[in-house]
């Protein structure tokens, strides 16, 4: 799974999502738990998501012309632990 980068303007409120599809079918996995990091500037909105492959935060806020790392971190079934980052950048749209 690859790092991935978004603009996002600073009055949306949007979800963002990691997908753990390709690495949970390697190891043969699932998703017990999952945290989701979010940077001062940003707000997440409620708790993040999680399905068998997916997780999901909702967030908001954000200066302009700000660069943001958001990283969730999973825990499997298994017992397996690893994280992933989005990257946000802010500009009005």
């Amino acid at each position: 799974m690859s790092e991935d980068s978004f603009i996002k303007d600073p009055a949306a409120r949007l979800d963002y999502s990691w997908d753990w599809s390709e690495w949970l079918t390697e190891v043969a996995d699932t998703i017990s738990t999952a945290t989701v990091t979010v940077p001062a500037g940003l707000t997440g909105v409620g708790v993040p998501v999680v399905g068998d492959m997916l997780v999901t935060q909702r967030v908001e806020g954000g200066a302009v012309d700000g660069a943001y790392r958001l990283v969730c971190q999973i825990t499997t079934v298994g017992g397996l632990v690893d994280e992933r980052s989005i990257y946000l950048t802010v500009s009005e749209r």
